[in-house]
């Protein structure tokens, strides 16, 4: 690929401002609406329905259909399952078979990602190869394993070429795999946290070149589908938030002072013992497991700034940067907590969590380096831009990678771009070795995994069942759709 030169540079950036001026048609609509929003700012955060197993099984259908359905105390012209953004939240336990209906209500193809869980790719099972046409009804079967971690998981849908566009249109749930010791806390919360852009009809701006390339930011920033909602708690209490990023490219970089919090896990990683945080950063699809001890006063929970490089000279591009969508310099209030009354009874300690498995110290039956990349080409719809994995675009029908089940593989991930990506592997979980040339010496496992601009990361992948294909990618889902993806055969 030929690298970007400035001048080529400075065209895409004057192609990027129909882009900007999208992106202010959100704000267009929003103060010609302002009413609604400013009542509904400091509302009492609403959690999606759940849905949960029981005996073993969980049954349900998934509509996914455009509605206009309620957005930030509003109404807006979005996607969403089952009538709602987010979707319903799906509460299973290990071991547990999960029979969905995908019923197709669009005007275009869709499928279902069940992101995280480690279930078969094949057949009707996680298969992103799958396409349901509109008006179309699919029957998928997921059996997770007895051994299957905890944590949480999310749901969206997985057609190529309108994974981005749907996702940010509102199709995305949560999904709850529960422990099989509780862990002791006064209440639960599901945080799912998305972005998105309305046009000033208030339906989904469409993306620009520019969004496309460096990856979209929608101009509202939403927690539960409301902006800036408030959750409200008494002294001395222990509240467990499950957070999903299910921002199509946004990074979260998340920091409440005047709490105590205390990570749990990331994605289906667990750590031994709870970890004190002041912040942490979700990359797009990454979650958190997070223990809040509540203590009287009121705070924000922030999203701020985190660089995410830019493509040259086009300017516009680092996640929180104060020139793109919905960032400023101090970043964006994404929720208020007000802790105040008579103090709780504290709740039991955690118990400690059971040791991750470490793949250090196993053997390696192979090494392989995946090479993200970004440069001049011919593609079309993104400013001739090409966005590959090893000097290759997707393509369905190609094989890039097998493996052999019931091995270990070590990966090295390099970018050689300007701009972060992230690889995030279906079914199987990577457990993180080094990045940025500094090793991880805790056990971590996680199955979105950020990859610094112009540098490497190293993981380890246990390949231990389901044999099938099945799609790895940038999980920045603009560069997925543009081609940043790849197919791996585990045989």
């Amino acid at each position: 690929m030929e690298p970007i030169s400035r001048r080529r540079a400075l065209q895409l950036g004057g192609l990027g401002l129909a882009g900007v001026l999208a992106g202010g048609l959100g704000l267009a609509w929003q103060g010609s609406r302002g009413a609604r929003f400013d009542a509904a700012v400091g509302a009492e955060l609403s959690e999606p329905s759940v849905l949960a197993s029981s005996g073993g099984e969980l049954a349900l259908a998934l509509t996914a259909a455009e509605g206009d359905l309620p957005v930030a105390g509003g109404r807006a012209r979005v996607l969403g399952f089952n009538g709602g953004l987010p979707g319903p939240t799906l509460r299973v336990r290990p071991g547990d078979r999960i029979r969905v209906t995908l019923r197709n209500r669009l005007s275009e193809p869709t499928n279902l990602h069940l992101h995280g869980l480690h279930v078969s790719p094949a057949g009707n099972g996680d298969n992103p190869f799958l396409r349901i046409e509109p008006g179309q009804d699919f029957d998928y079967e997921y059996r997770l394993p007895d051994t299957h971690p905890s944590g949480v998981y999310w749901y969206h849908p997985h057609h190529h070429h309108l994974v981005a566009d749907q996702i940010f249109g509102g199709l995305y749930g949560a999904i709850i795999v529960d422990d099989i010791d509780p862990v002791p806390v006064t209440r639960e919360r599901v945080l799912v946290i998305s972005d998105l852009t309305l046009d000033n009809a208030g339906r989904i701006a469409p993306a620009s070149i520019m969004d496309r390339m460096v990856g979209r930011e929608g101009n509202l920033v939403l927690v539960n589908g409301q902006l800036r909602p408030t959750m409200t708690a008494a002294p001395g209490t222990l509240e467990r938030w499950r957070i999903v990023n299910a921002c199509v490219s946004r990074y979260l970089r998340l920091r409440m002072d005047g709490q105590q919090l205390r990570l749990l896990g990331l994605d289906s990683g667990r750590f031994t013992e709870p970890r004190p945080v002041q912040e942490f950063v979700l990359a797009g699809g990454n979650r958190a497991d997070l223990l809040v001890s509540t203590m009287a006063g009121s705070g924000q929970l922030l999203a701020l700034p985190v660089d995410r490089g830019a493509m040259g000279m086009m300017g516009r591009g680092g996640r929180g940067d104060p020139s793109s969508p919905g960032g400023d310099a101090t970043g964006t209030v994404l929720a208020t907590v007000e802790v105040a009354g008579a103090a709780a009874s504290p709740p039991a300690p955690v118990p400690p969590q059971p040791s991750p498995r470490d793949l250090r110290r196993e053997t390696v039956a192979a090494t392989k380096t995946f090479t993200f990349g970004v440069g001049m080409g011919m593609a079309m719809g993104a400013g001739g831009m090409r966005f590959t994995i090893d000097g290759r675009e997707y393509e369905p029908d190609r094989t890039d990678h097998t493996v052999r089940v019931g091995t270990v593989e070590e990966w090295t991930l390099v970018n050689d771009s300007p701009m972060e990506h992230s690889l995030h592997l279906h079914v199987w979980p990577m457990q993180l070795l080094r990045t940025g040339g500094r090793e991880v010496t805790e056990i971590a496992w996680q199955d979105v995994v950020n990859i610094p601009s112009r540098n490497r990361v190293t993981v380890r992948v246990a390949f231990d069942d389901y044999p099938g294909r099945t799609v790895y990618h940038c999980h920045i889902l603009d560069h997925e759709d543009l081609g940043m993806m790849g197919v791996i055969e585990a045989r």
